[in-house]
C-alpha cells in the first residue's frame, strides 16, 4: 500500500440532500419525500449557538450517507404556523435544536440540544436501520472485513483506508487498517498507522486489539525461533514457568491460539500470581488481538474465570 488514507471521490448528488424548507413545502420536502427515503429535519434559530455547532455537524453525516437519507433545515422564527401545527402533534419545538427523523410520512425519532458527530452518526444509522438501509461506511466496513477474513490484506486494506478518508474517527477502521499492514508485513506503516489515531479513539476496542496484535507480533518473532528450546526445557523441568510462558508467545505467534492460551492456563494453575500475574496478563493481551469473535477466546475466558473463582 503507498498511502495509509486513501482518496475516494465525492459522491455526486449527495449536496442535493441537503435543502432549506418552510411550512409551504413542508409536506413535499419532508412528508412525501420520507415515503421513498428518510428525512431528517433541523429546526434551528438565528439566535441559537448549539444551532451553528450541530447544523454542521448533520451536513457533514447525510453528505456522508450519500444519498441515502435527506436534510431538511427549517427557521423556527420564519415558520411559526408549522411549530404551531407540530406542537399539536407532540415536537416540542420550544427549545432549538430539534432534531426530527420522518420515515413513511410518520415522525420515527428526535433528539434537542447540539451533539457530538458519533451521536447524530448513530441517530441517523439507526433511521436508515428503520428503513431498511445501512451507512455507506457500514457497507464499505463489512467488505473490507470481509476481505481481511479472506486473507486479502491488500483489499482490505485500501478499503480500510477509503472508509478513514471519509470517516476519519471510524475506530473499526483504523483497527482493521492495522491488522491489514500488518498482515502485509509492513510494520512500520502499522506504527504509522497508530500515530495518526484520533486520540479521542486511543481505548477503542477494535485498536487496542490492532495495538496488541502488533505488539505480541514482536514479542513473538524472538519466541517462535526458541521454540524447539522451550518445548525441551518444559519436558526436562514442567515446573520452569518462565520457559511455559515463552512458549505460549512462542505458539501465539505459530498461530497455534488454543495452546497458546493452555500454556497460559497451565502456569495460573501450578502458580496463580507467578511473575506479578504475568501469565493473566498475557491471556488477555491475547484475547485484544484476537478479538471478541474468535472461538478461542470465548473458550479461553471461561476456563480463566473457573481458575479466578474456584
Amino acid at each position: 500500500m503507498d498511502t495509509i488514507i486513501g482518496q475516494t471521490p465525492a459522491e455526486p448528488g449527495a449536496a442535493a440532500m441537503i435543502v432549506d424548507g418552510d411550512q409551504k413545502t413542508f409536506m413535499q420536502e419532508v412528508v412525501e419525500a420520507s415515503r421513498t427515503l428518510p428525512v431528517l429535519v433541523d429546526f434551528w434559530a438565528t439566535w441559537c449557538g448549539p444551532c451553528k455547532t450541530l447544523t454542521p455537524t448533520l451536513e457533514k453525516v447525510v453528505r456522508g450517507a450519500q444519498g441515502r437519507v435527506k436534510l431538511v433545515k427549517i427557521d423556527i422564527d420564519q415558520n411559526q404556523g408549522l411549530v404551531r401545527q407540530l406542537a399539536q402533534l407532540g415536537v416540542p419545538l420550544q427549545s432549538v435544536p430539534t432534531v426530527v427523523a420522518f420515515w413513511q410520512g410518520q415522525i420515527a425519532d428526535l433528539f434537542q440540544g447540539a451533539q457530538p458527530e458519533s451521536e447524530v452518526k448513530r441517530f441517523t444509522e439507526a433511521l436508515l436501520k428503520l428503513a431498511g438501509g445501512t451507512m455507506p461506511g457500514a457497507d464499505l466496513l463489512a467488505e473490507a472485513k470481509a476481505a481481511l477474513d479472506a486473507g486479502d490484506a491488500q483489499q482490505a486494506g485500501e478499503l480500510f483506508s477509503a472508509l478513514l478518508h471519509d470517516e476519519p474517527e471510524n475506530g473499526d477502521a483504523w483497527g482493521g487498517l492495522v491488522r491489514a499492514l500488518i498482515a502485509l508485513g509492513q510494520e512500520e506503516q502499522a506504527d504509522t498507522a497508530l500515530g495518526q489515531v484520533p486520540e479521542k479513539l486511543a481505548d477503542h476496542a477494535e485498536i487496542a486489539g490492532a495495538r496488541s496484535a502488533l505488539a505480541l507480533l514482536r514479542e513473538g518473532r524472538a519466541a517462535k525461533s526458541q521454540l524447539d528450546t522451550l518445548k525441551a526445557r518444559l519436558a526436562a523441568d514442567p515446573n520452569d514457568l518462565q520457559a511455559r510462558y515463552d512458549l505460549a508467545t512462542a505458539l501465539n505467534a505459530s498461530g497455534e491460539r488454543e495452546a497458546a492460551a493452555d500454556a497460559l492456563l497451565e502456569i495460573m494453575k501450578r502458580n496463580r500470581g507467578w511473575n506479578e500475574d504475568a501469565a493473566r496478563l498475557q491471556l488477555l493481551k491475547f484475547f485484544e488481538a484476537w478479538g471478541s469473535e474468535e472461538p478461542t477466546v470465548a473458550t479461553a475466558r471461561r476456563r480463566l474465570s473457573a481458575l479466578l473463582f474456584s
